[in-house]
């Protein structure tokens, strides 16, 4: 349970080569260990990892390691990877996020596990930054609307609290086609909860998508009526 700790301590003393030949192989044995709770262990610390051994081995030996944590048979594994993807994310280059990560983000959205789902809608809007305008449009958005009409109202919630990391990112208007006709529906959720979090964020909705959406879409005053 403690290898990832050790290894990442480990890495900051030891020279390169002495890393890809020592460190490396009980890393990727770890990730493949018979106990979920190894596995579980490694997920969980994964960025710490990644940080400590650093770009080049983060984006070649350690990726692969990290999609198969994001696959992981066991839900309390996933959950754990998910949880963490935006911070792992943030330490690759963005063509290997968009090309090995994005696909298992994609997976998980549709996750048998509701404690999966939830883990992943806790910080997936902070992907916004790293991956930029263009492939957040493309590539999260229609990720995001999945989540927003998650069966699970813990997860349509989590989405909700963040969506000012893609209103830094898309804008005001792009925030208001894409997005704005799901949130809605949220306020007419038949979830008390649902439409309590979406009066509570009244205000931050309404700053984030401007005049122009409050006056068009009056489901929001609906709500807090």
């Amino acid at each position: 349970l403690q290898t990832v700790d050790n290894c990442a301590t480990f890495a900051g003393a030891l020279c390169e080569g002495v890393v890809e030949g020592r460190l490396m192989p009980v890393v990727l044995d770890v990730v493949q260990d018979r106990s979920w709770r190894v596995r579980w262990s490694a997920a969980s610390k994964f960025e710490r990892l990644c940080a400590a051994l650093g770009s080049t081995i983060t984006n070649g030996k350690l990726c692969p390691a990290y999609v198969a944590l994001l696959q992981d048979v066991e839900a309390e594994v996933r959950a754990a990877a998910g949880f963490n993807v935006v911070a792992v994310a943030g330490l690759m280059e963005l063509s290997t996020v968009l090309s090995q990560l994005l696909p298992c983000v994609q997976q998980l959205t549709l996750d048998a596990s509701e404690h999966v789902r939830t883990a992943l809608a806790s910080g997936i809007n902070d992907l916004a930054p790293i991956l930029g305008r263009e492939h957040t449009i493309e590539q999260l958005i229609p990720l995001l609307l999945n989540l927003l009409r998650d069966s699970s109202s813990e997860v349509r919630l989590n989405i909700i609290a963040k969506l000012d990391a893609i209103h830094r990112v898309i804008g005001v208007e792009r925030l208001s086609q894409s997005l704005l006709p799901a949130i809605i529906d949220l306020a007419e959720d038949h979830k008390w909860r649902v439409r309590m979090a979406i009066i509570e964020h009244i205000p931050l909705l309404a700053q984030q998508l401007g005049a122009s959406s409050r006056k068009r879409e009056p489901a929001l005053s609906r709500a807090r009526a």
